[in-house]
């Protein structure tokens, strides 16, 4: 039994999402954040002050990736922790001033990152492409 990459979904999404991380992190990099914390700006930056367990929710990331993610970025002056108002247990994650003051340009990097690499789709190619990307995710997230 072999295995044949370029029929794997797996395997091609995975290098489309290296490629993607790397077009991302050449953007990014100059505004003083990396790739692995980009998911998180992205949640906070919708909704800050949340929980590391509400954070965990919504990015789909490991306990333990997103712990280490946060001490760096908390070192890196991205964000701060304190402590929940009604659940000793809990901490709130806020961005700080520096994180925001990047958001618009992190912004502007993503869409420019999507728009380049998507320039070789017609407007209802990508259309279809993010609507079946978005199917199987909801499909993953199922199982």
């Amino acid at each position: 039994m072999g295995f044949a990459r370029e029929n794997s979904a797996g395997y091609l999404i995975n290098q489309l999402a290296r490629l993607f991380a790397r077009e991302l992190q050449h953007h990014i990099q100059p505004l003083g954040i990396v790739t692995g914390q980009f998911p998180v700006l992205l949640a906070l930056w919708g909704r800050d002050g949340v929980t590391q367990r509400e954070l965990l929710a919504e990015i789909d990331v490991e306990q333990a990736t997103l712990a280490n993610t946060l001490i760096r970025m908390e070192r890196d002056g991205l964000v701060k922790r304190t402590k929940h108002p009604t659940d000793a247990r809990a901490q709130q994650i806020w961005l700080t001033q520096k994180a925001l003051n990047v958001r618009d340009d992190a912004y502007l990097s993503a869409n420019q990152v999507n728009q380049d690499a998507l320039a070789c789709l017609s407007d209802d190619e990508r259309a279809l492409f993010i609507k079946l990307m978005c199917k199987v995710i909801k499909n993953m997230r199922e199982e």
